[in-house]
């Protein structure tokens, strides 16, 4: 058993999988990207549809360019017989959180969880505009980039990181990816590249790129009987913080930390973080929040440098902790999660296996 389990159900996830990640791919339609990566899943479980007791997914309209987008990957899940099935539009680690509580309320035993983007059509950085405050903010346009150029320059300022450090991290990273990660949009040595925002380069930055990731969860005896080690969610918890960025200190994420606290990472050692740092400068707000030291193997996937599948890549971080747990390269993980500009809103997980 896991150290601890604060809740009323043990809940696992006991399967996950996902693309391969591409910077396009004009051929296939969202149906057609996230069949192959449902069939996988549940194949690893040996579970057919009609077994799944709830459905949820998380996807962006507003990437797809047209209202209720998601009802159509229904098509991928097979929605006949009728399936108890929700939505967020949201990154798929919260849709999680949902699926995670609908066990927990001992209405479903099992749960699919699903996330998908594709972000090659349109122009990411203009849409993720319309995530800020529609009053003030939007208006003026100040992209993703641009903001999370404020924040690494906060970082600088601070004396807390420098650019050859920010460059460090995403070649650590790449390289991680290159070792670990078949599925990776960039892996191995990757130009540091010219400035996008200054003091952030194209190497600081997440690629771009189309993608989508599925996991099942499961409860107790269930979780056993289909995962020979199973990655127990022993603690998760999500927070935001204002949304004007104005009133947040950029250098630092109460909201992570206090996520973390409530999810119990403090608790007990952590040997791997899989964590949602888009850009090289977040990792290092991060590591602070969370207190991961240098014996933490961080981003062993090489992170959403490698592949940013915009909705998903938090749900990915879910998914590749527990992975390493299924295979025992981990014994207690966290996996973090983050919406919004500048790490805005956070989710954090610790997923544990089984002692021997």
């Amino acid at each position: 058993m896991p150290t601890t389990n604060r809740y009323a159900r043990e809940v696992a996830v006991v399967a996950f999988a996902q693309s391969d990640h591409r910077r396009r791919t004009d051929e296939l339609s969202e149906v057609e990207m996230v069949m192959p990566v449902l069939h996988q899943v549940l194949a690893r479980t040996g579970l057919k549809t009609g077994e799944i007791g709830f459905t949820c997914s998380g996807s962006s309209d507003y990437l797809a360019g047209r209202a209720f987008s998601f009802t159509m990957t229904l098509d991928g899940v097979g929605a006949w017989p009728p399936i108890s099935e929700s939505h967020v539009e949201m990154d798929g680690a919260w849709a999680l959180y949902e699926a995670w509580v609908k066990i927990q309320t001992g209405e479903a035993d099992t749960a699919l969880v699903y996330a998908y983007g594709k972000s090659s059509p349109g122009s990411v950085r203009d849409v993720l505009t319309r995530q800020l405050d529609p009053y003030y903010l939007a208006p003026l346009w100040p992209d993703s980039v641009a903001l999370a150029a404020l924040q690494a320059q906060a970082l600088i300022d601070a004396g807390e990181t420098d650019e050859p450090a920010l460059a460090a991290i995403g070649a650590r990273s790449r390289a991680s990816a290159a070792v670990g990660n078949p599925h990776a949009q960039l892996t191995g040595a990757v130009p540091q590249g010219d400035y996008q925002v200054r003091p952030l380069r194209t190497g600081d930055c997440p690629p771009i790129g189309d993608g989508a990731a599925a996991v099942i969860l499961a409860a107790g005896d269930t979780a056993r009987r289909l995962c020979e080690r199973p990655a127990w969610i022993t603690g998760i918890d999500h927070r935001i913080e204002a949304h004007g960025l104005g009133l947040r200190d950029l250098t630092d994420s109460p909201s992570t930390r206090i996520a973390a606290g409530h999810a119990g990472l403090f608790d007990a050692p952590v040997d791997t973080a899989e964590l949602h740092a888009p850009f090289s400068s977040q990792e290092v707000v991060l590591r602070k929040a969370l207190g991961l030291d240098e014996g933490v193997n961080v981003n062993p996937s090489g992170g959403p440098l490698a592949a940013n599948p915009i909705m998903a890549a938090g749900l990915i971080r879910i998914g590749e902790a527990a992975a390493r747990i299924h295979r025992g390269a981990s014994d207690r993980a966290v996996a973090h999660a983050t919406s919004g500009p500048c790490l805005q809103q956070n989710l954090v997980a610790v997923l544990e296996g089984d002692r021997a």
